[in-house]
């Protein structure tokens, strides 16, 4: 027997109001309009809903039972109702999210953690790569958005890149190295110690490259290579080794791990970091309030960032 949920859902309403007149008013509909309904599911079931003759209304056993039902009903709707709203309002579903690895553990991940606290019914998807990978992720449609350092003349022709970080890397060891200590630090100071390299496909193992030879180095030892951020910072602070990083996530390992920076200009990588997107392909609800928050952390960052530089000049 097929019975419309809507007249389960007014029943329940009558029964929890106790009476017709007080379920019309909590229903926003008229008494009659009410009364006809429970008319013609009486009529649908041929068993009456409510005593009769008894005033204020009482139903009957079965009455009572499809009034639960109707409840459960009513709040399975409400529910429904509240989950449609607030994916149309951009604070639920889920956003796949891709991104280079030491950006996204060293800096994304932190902010990822203080969004969700504000958008709880917001799930991240979070995947690692680089340029080629992420673009083609975007044009299939198996990621909503891109967060990876670009210049400008990187940018696929179908993408939207949002520039956030300028490109900033340091020379960074653990606290208590060596060179920490030494004021006036040359080359052949350096070559006494060996590097951790990043995977050799990423664009950070090039600025290693780069930042050697930007002090007069040729040659490099490397004594770990390949791992994740996480390793290279155990490595790091457990060892003499040392590395080449983006600033930003050296400046934020700082909080929790005994990092420092030698003071040594090296050459930076003419790119920023920023958020990529496909043109073609419109966005989604939640996608907004995403972005819109990592604007805000990272403009906060920018001047954290800058605010750390200036101090450390002014100490020399």
């Amino acid at each position: 027997m097929k019975i419309d949920s809507e007249h389960l859902e007014i029943l329940a309403v009558i029964v929890e109001k106790g009476g017709l007149t007080e379920g019309a008013e909590a229903l926003g509909k008229s008494q009659p309009s009410v009364s006809r309904s429970m008319a013609l599911l009486e009529q649908r079931i041929g068993i009456p809903l409510f005593e009769p003759g008894r005033r204020p209304l009482r139903p009957t056993e079965l009455g009572h039972s499809l009034a639960r039902i109707g409840t459960r009903i009513r709040n399975a709707n409400q529910e429904a109702s509240l989950l449609i709203r607030r994916f149309q309002q951009g604070q639920a579903g889920r956003l796949r999210v891709g991104g280079s690895p030491i950006f996204m553990d060293g800096v994304v991940s932190t902010m990822i953690a203080e969004f969700q606290t504000r958008y709880g019914d917001i799930q991240i998807e979070q995947s690692y790569g680089y340029l080629d990978t992420l673009a083609q992720g975007l044009r299939n449609g198996s990621l909503d958005m891109a967060i990876l350092p670009l210049h400008t003349s990187q940018v696929p022709p179908e993408m939207t890149f949002v520039p956030l970080l300028a490109g900033h890397n340091v020379i960074a060891c653990r606290a208590t190295h060596p060179l920490t200590r030494r004021k006036g630090i040359t080359l052949a100071d350096i070559d006494s110690f060996t590097w951790i390299a990043p995977p050799t496909d990423s664009p950070l193992f090039r600025d290693l490259q780069r930042a050697i030879k930007s002090i007069g180095g040729e040659d490099f030892r490397v004594s770990f290579s390949g791992g994740s951020l996480a390793s290279i910072l155990s490595v790091l602070t457990g060892s003499d080794a040392l590395t080449v990083l983006p600033y930003s996530v050296v400046f934020l390992a700082r909080r929790t791990m005994q990092l420092d920076v030698l003071p040594l200009r090296i050459e930076h990588p003419d790119r920023q970091l920023g958020l990529m997107t496909a043109t073609d392909r419109p966005p989604k609800a939640n996608l907004k309030p995403f972005v819109a928050f990592l604007t805000s952390e990272f403009h906060r960052l920018q001047n954290r960032i800058d605010h750390d530089l200036q101090v450390a000049r002014r100490r020399g």
